[in-house]
């Protein structure tokens, strides 16, 4: 499902505020990324906007969330 089922208009709002205020710039990128998919964009059209990889765009995305296939209580 894309983010934009996700996020409501005071989530959005606090992330843009975070975009102007955010000091280090790989958290900065995971925050446009996540303006641009709510915007429900796909992640091919926001690479393109951005000039990055479809590859980094995913793992931007990605990153922090675990997988499925990790089994934590082993």
């Amino acid at each position: 499902m894309s983010p934009k089922k996700y996020l409501n208009p005071k989530q959005i709002e606090k992330l843009q505020k975070t975009l102007k205020e955010q000091e280090k710039a790989d958290f900065r990128e995971k925050v446009m990324i996540l303006l641009l998919l709510s915007n429900g964009k796909k992640q091919s059209k926001n690479s393109e906007f951005l000039g990055w990889l479809v590859n980094k765009i995913f793992k931007r995305v990605s990153e922090g969330k675990p997988r499925a296939s990790r089994n934590y209580n082993r």
